[in-house]
């Protein structure tokens, strides 16, 4: 075949960049949708903040590596962003190590000075199994450990790449490790930053020298369409008196709609009080009484009563502050003070002298009140002050959790031999059959001090 130009036959140069014009193109990492953020061969577009562990690139993988009193080291993106999907190989040397992406990150504020911080995705290889949680790195710490999915536990494997995927989108991030879906955070803070990756800080000399390997990292930021969760995972909803769709549509509901009394009344009469409680800025609040129990507007109950379910609420004390949330109430006890049921215990513990009394420290915050003390790490105790969240799941067969911003901090069998023993030494041991009641309402305790609620949802369980 002859070809010609304006000028006469074409060299052979030209033909054959002519030929290779109708070729079919390779296939670049941008196909799909996706875009590689890591070549391979070099840090180009990362940075690195923080401590001093190092970062290096070792047969295409980015590879951290821990330094003795570094601090926490991070790898980060030089640029920001919003919504994403993304997926990375991760492998870690060691159990007691860990690591952790970073998502919508920021340096160095007036709060956290010189630090990285922002939501991260767990790397976990110690017996915890964390792995896929979500932490608030130099923050608000931990947003969703794994007390809050203990099925997902598993999903890492040691010794090897872990295949990790976190969606963002919006208010919502969720992650998958291994193809197992694992946590649900909404959170309002942070709708845009960097992507990063982290060296942990260490203190011993054994832990020196591990490494963390990441691979085949890449991101998706147009098009994108949340992906399917399956039902009865927990969904971590900082989006004050909000439900998502996925929880409509998985059976939870708001008890308390952020605006009005709808859904209570008085544990004494058919009314909301028409004193002692106040509702402002979306919360529900009891107002101070010179600490006297049920003396102004008294406890405030559901109008419906509820027999097994999953039960979360928001709580934020003032100094000194005592209050609780209780369940199966019957109101059929006659009592003078607070109506008598199972007991969340709200409570200051550093303040309030209840917490030095009853036995083995079970009046204290997130106890069973009088009757089985939580064991709650001080981490997941927030200051006075700030907003808490609290837990109860009471599961068809009697078996029954309390929750601390995500840990499980107790549990017990209602009805069971170990917990008549625990009543028969407790205040309520004048009550027969104290907490087996086949159903009750919920309760908000006035004890006389201000403690605010929120975001007061249920999801009946059968």
């Amino acid at each position: 075949m002859t070809f010609l130009s304006k000028t006469g036959l074409l060299t052979t140069c030209a033909v054959s960049l002519l030929l290779l014009s109708f070729l079919p193109r390779p296939r670049l990492a941008t196909d799909g949708g996706w875009h590689s953020l890591f070549d391979g061969k070099t840090l180009a577009g990362w940075k690195k903040l923080g401590g001093t562990a190092s970062y290096t690139v070792e047969n295409g993988a980015i590879v951290g590596t821990t330094v003795l009193n570094s601090g926490n080291t991070f790898l980060v993106m030089e640029r920001e962003y919003s919504d994403f999907d993304l997926e990375l190989d991760v492998k870690i040397e060691g159990s007691q190590n860990n690591s952790g992406i970073q998502t919508r990150s920021h340096f160095d504020s007036s709060a956290q000075p010189g630090k990285v911080y922002g939501r991260q995705v767990e790397i976990d290889p110690s017996a915890r199994g964390w792995s896929g949680g979500i932490y608030d790195e130099a923050r608000r710490q931990w947003l969703y450990p794994l007390d809050l999915h203990p099925q997902a536990k598993t999903a890492f494997k040691a010794g090897e790449y872990n295949h990790l995927k976190i969606e963002c989108l919006g208010n919502e991030t969720k992650t998958w490790l291994n193809n197992v879906p694992l946590a649900y955070v909404v959170d309002p803070v942070d709708p845009k930053g960097f992507i990063g990756l982290q060296v942990h800080g260490i203190t011993e000399a054994a832990q020196a020298g591990k490494k963390v390997y990441f691979k085949n990292i890449r991101i998706k930021t147009a098009n994108l369409q949340p992906s399917a969760f399956p039902a009865d995972i927990y969904v971590a909803n900082f989006v004050p008196n909000y439900l998502t769709a996925y929880e409509q549509q998985h059976g939870w509901k708001l008890l308390f709609d952020g605006k009005t009394s709808r859904g209570w009344r008085s544990a004494r009469e058919k009314n909301f009080p028409a004193q002692g409680w106040q509702i402002a800025h979306g919360a529900l609040t009891v107002l101070p009484s010179e600490g006297k129990e049920a003396a102004n507007g008294g406890d405030i109950v559901t109008t419906d009563e509820y027999k097994a379910f999953d039960l979360s609420f928001e709580f934020k004390l003032t100094p000194g502050a005592n209050s609780g949330v209780k369940y199966f109430v019957t109101l059929a006890e006659k009592t003078e003070g607070s109506a008598i049921g199972l007991e969340y215990q709200v409570l200051d513990d550093a303040l309030h002298p209840d917490a030095k009394l009853g036995r083995d420290g079970d009046r204290t915050l997130a106890s069973l009140y009088d009757l089985k003390t939580a064991d709650k790490p001080a981490r997941f105790v927030h200051p006075i002050g700030e907003w808490n969240v609290g837990r109860v799941v009471v599961y068809p067969n009697n078996h029954v959790e309390h929750y601390l911003n995500g840990a499980k901090v107790l549990e017990y069998e209602r009805g069971s031999a170990e917990f008549r023993s625990l009543v028969a030494q407790s205040k309520y041991h004048v009550w027969p059959n104290f907490g087996e009641a086949p159903a009750g309402h919920l309760l908000l305790q006035d004890h006389g001090n201000r403690v605010s609620f929120r975001s007061i949802k249920l999801k009946e369980l059968r």
